[in-house]
């Protein structure tokens, strides 16, 4: 994702302060998720963290500068998720089943949201200039999709009809939606049944062995 000097970590921080940076971005981004970007200010921020206010302002000089780090913690911790060998590189079906039960089976998954999502969502509201450094992160994401996908179609496991790029588009809103949705019902069954669909329409573009993998039962 594209980088700035708001973004960047201050360098040769001690192990005190790298712990002390990680716990201002941790509870900035619950402070943005609960109250929003303009009513995360300061004050909050060092009364929920434990901080002074020179630290703070120390880590992250103007609120542009927070908001950049906290969507790179943000991103970071995504990424790194769909990056883990839980989902070996998304380059099979079951991988994209994998992903799907492991938000499906977990019950919070709707009450927590999606935690970009939710940061997009807040952001987008806003005039800071932060937008690219948000798309970034969220291209970074569908590339995993896409990469995963285009791997299947260069080894003859899904067709040439297939477009990675969309299909990963597809993936992704999916599950945007279907989390959205599934907050608003109070239950999972909106992003089941999206996320579920959407792998679903994956798999009509595969070829063998990944063909005899049968969609899942609603």
């Amino acid at each position: 994702m594209p980088t700035t000097t708001g973004t960047r970590e201050p360098r040769k921080l001690t192990d005190k302060g790298q712990a002390t940076r990680a716990r201002i971005l941790e509870h900035a981004a619950e402070l943005i998720y609960a109250n929003g970007v303009h009513a995360t200010n300061n004050d909050r921020l060092r009364r929920a963290a434990g901080v002074s206010g020179s630290q703070i302002n120390h880590y992250f000089p103007t609120k542009e500068s927070l908001v950049l780090a906290v969507i790179a913690w943000q991103a970071e911790r995504v990424l790194a998720f769909h990056r883990g060998e839980r989902f070996a590189g998304f380059d099979d079906l079951e991988a994209f089943r994998a992903w799907t039960d492991h938000y499906v089976a977990y019950e919070r998954a709707y009450q927590e949201g999606c935690s970009l999502g939710s940061l997009a969502s807040e952001i987008i509201k806003t005039d800071l200039d932060v937008h690219d450094e948000l798309a970034g992160a969220f291209d970074q994401w569908r590339a995993i999709f896409r990469d995963g996908l285009q791997r299947m179609q260069d080894q003859r496991r899904l067709s040439a009809a297939a477009d990675p790029t969309r299909l990963a588009n597809l993936l992704l809103a999916a599950f945007q939606g279907g989390m959205l949705l599934a907050q608003v019902a109070q239950e999972i069954t909106p992003l089941r049944d999206a996320l579920q669909t959407a792998v679903d329409h994956v798999q009509t573009f595969a070829t063998s062995p990944d063909a005899d993998v049968s969609p899942r039962a609603p």
